[in-house]
């Protein structure tokens, strides 16, 4: 019983948390826009609830919050340099790439933090995250470097990794 009301006092946190993210998205008070909030707080604290941490508080430590706001250049840096990649790839005029997916290896441990990292290597121009099983993450990369599992999760995971451990674990 113990572990049933601990998984619906999470269910209910989660709720106010993504009812009042709601609530500053949307800037709004009016009876359907808070209606609308209501119904989508519902499907996604209920559906989506399992990648949401079990202590949200612990995203609110200072630390934390620190290494986010330097995670955003850091990652930004890595959008951009990427972005230059694929565009001299696309003009360039035998279009040097290499297509294919790669496996690599992650140490994190939490769901929200690989989601993160998922989206970090999606989000950079010339890789797409295709599966998540486990620890291994498969990459689909525009032009393949190196032969194996820990060079390909040096080149690509490395660069992500360090920060991600010290927001999310």
């Amino acid at each position: 019983m113990k572990r049933f009301s601990e998984a619906a006092a999470k269910k209910i946190v989660d709720a106010i948390l993504v009812f009042l993210l709601w609530l500053l998205i949307t800037w709004s008070l009016q009876w359907q826009d808070v209606l609308v909030g209501v119904v989508f707080t519902v499907l996604v604290s209920f559906l989506a609830g399992n990648i949401l941490p079990m202590r949200p508080s612990r995203l609110i430590d200072p630390r934390r919050l620190f290494w986010l706001l330097v995670y955003i250049p850091y990652f930004l840096y890595y959008c951009v340099k990427a972005n230059l990649d694929v565009a001299y790839r696309v003009l360039h005029p035998e279009m040097p790439i290499r297509p294919g997916i790669v496996k690599v290896r992650t140490g994190l441990k939490t769901d929200l933090a690989k989601t993160f990292l998922a989206n970090s290597i999606t989000l950079t121009p010339g890789t797409l995250t295709v599966d998540i099983v486990d620890q291994d993450f498969y990459v689909h990369w525009i032009y393949i470097k190196g032969e194996d599992v820990e060079e390909h999760t040096r080149i690509i995971i490395d660069k992500f990794e360090p920060l991600l451990r010290k927001i999310f674990e």
